[in-house]
């Protein structure tokens, strides 16, 4: 048996590892177009703001462990450009140029997410970066190395542009955020969006919403980038503006897409091709509060996707139930989660929610160091259904916010998880843990009664 995998990050080597494992007989191949796979993009900001720590560092498993440890027949430098499914093939060159075709037995596309870069002049000059794949965190790096850097401009204003307004600030940049819109986050609570707000402007990062990008310009002292008819001198941009699922090579082969234009896939993870199948950032999945399909591209959600896209492929049916969409991140002192949907989602997927946030403290009153947590929690009124949760606070949060994606994965009501006994001792949590204070507010506001 013959597989073929495209894109070797996350999905894809996990989905290959596995395969390897259980039939060791069975030939599989993998074909990337960089030279970097199996790394830890989540941790290429903080990479980044250290000046003495390798790149490379970043590093999970290096290529040759995988030909070598492994017999995986890893092909990086190598870009698949077409997909014949009636055929059993796909296509493309290699890094030299040189043209290869290859069949197929069974076939995982795992060709990932790339940046959004906005369609105006400039985003192509030196010193405009984008920060996607760890390559683009080399060229950041070098830049910052032997350049004389002094300010940045960050366009966007999400998870990426945020872990790196701190990034920047490490090295001693001043550091400058624009976003065309008002909101800092689509998705978050206005309430908690003030706390993040708060944060950021207390640490120096100028903010300025309702700015859209016109343009960059190359001037005499690095770069000039106008947006909204506002201008900003630079001598670093970085474009964090959002990723997209790279999906262009499947639907070129008549793969049917969904969700925010990510390849298709049912429970077995395969696309509308039978032995076809797709995982990871450029697929989509399934949300297991709304039940219907979104697109959240998660480290947690690739890996998992590429193992049990393998086990499918192996012929073990393996069911993928969705996802709560859990994530969490760090802005400066500021740990910021959140878990399941949005009011505007919940309304969309026909629920009727409600929600409520508290101001607790991250430890009983008596222990020094208690610090505020702002903690929400997204109900449906009707039935009393947990549809989601956001957290924002110094300490506390990203452990928190488990516990609510739990309680997403089990369906629990509101009042259910009001009697869950969470832990209690004076360092950790007050004897009512913020979540629980938030159940509590909740349900006065839902049909269920407390």
């Amino acid at each position: 048996m013959r597989y073929v995998i495209i894109g070797g990050d996350a999905a894809g080597m996990s989905a290959s590892s596995r395969i390897k494992r259980r039939e060791p007989d069975s030939e599989v191949i993998v074909f990337e177009k960089t030279q970097d796979v199996s790394y830890s993009a989540c941790g290429m900001p903080y990479n980044i703001a250290d000046a003495d720590k390798s790149i490379d560092s970043l590093i999970v498993r290096s290529a040759e462990a995988f030909r070598n440890s492994q017999g995986i027949d890893l092909r990086t430098g190598h870009i698949v450009r077409k997909i014949d499914h009636a055929a059993g093939k796909v296509s493309g060159t290699n890094s030299v140029g040189d043209d290869f075709e290859i069949e197929y037995d069974r076939l995982l596309i795992a060709t990932g997410a790339s940046a959004i870069i906005p369609k105006v002049p400039g985003t192509d000059l030196e010193g405009v970066f984008v920060l996607k794949t760890l390559e683009d965190s080399r060229r950041i790096k070098t830049f910052l190395e032997k350049k004389d850097v002094r300010k940045a401009v960050i366009i966007g204003m999400g998870y990426i542009a945020l872990e790196m307004s701190e990034a920047l600030s490490a090295r001693g940049l001043d550091v400058t955020m624009i976003k065309k819109r008002e909101q800092l986050l689509p998705w978050m609570l206005p309430e908690l969006s003030e706390v993040v707000k708060k944060e950021l402007t207390e640490k120096g990062v100028s903010l300025n919403s309702g700015l859209s990008l016109e343009g960059i310009v190359k001037t005499e002292g690095g770069l000039r980038v106008n947006a909204g008819g506002k201008i900003f001198d630079a001598d670093l941009v970085l474009i964090a503006v959002g990723v997209k699922p790279e999906s262009s090579l499947a639907a070129e082969a008549g793969i049917e897409l969904g969700a925010s234009g990510a390849v298709s896939i049912d429970r077995n993870m395969q696309t509308s091709v039978s032995g076809i199948y797709s995982a990871g950032d450029c697929a989509d999945t399934l949300s297991i509060v709304s039940g219907g399909k979104i697109w959240l591209p998660l480290a947690l959600t690739a890996n998992r996707g590429g193992r049990l896209a393998a086990d499918n492929m192996m012929g073990e049916r393996q069911d993928f139930n969705g996802i709560a969409g859990t994530a969490v991140f760090k802005v400066f002192d500021i740990e910021v989660a959140k878990t399941g949907l949005t009011i505007s989602e919940a309304e969309v997927a026909g629920f009727n929610p409600v929600y409520k946030t508290v101001v607790a403290k991250s430890k009983a009153h008596i222990f020094e160091g208690a610090a505020p947590i702002h903690a929400s929690f997204i109900a449906d009124r009707d039935t009393g259904r947990i549809l989601g949760a956001q957290m924002v606070g110094t300490e506390g949060v990203a452990r928190r916010i488990n516990a609510a994606a739990v309680a997403l994965q089990a369906k629990m009501t509101i009042s259910e998880f009001y009697e869950c006994d969470l832990a209690y001792a004076p360092p950790f949590s007050p004897v009512w843990d913020p979540l629980l204070t938030a159940a509590s507010m909740l349900m006065k506001k839902t049909g269920v009664p407390d």
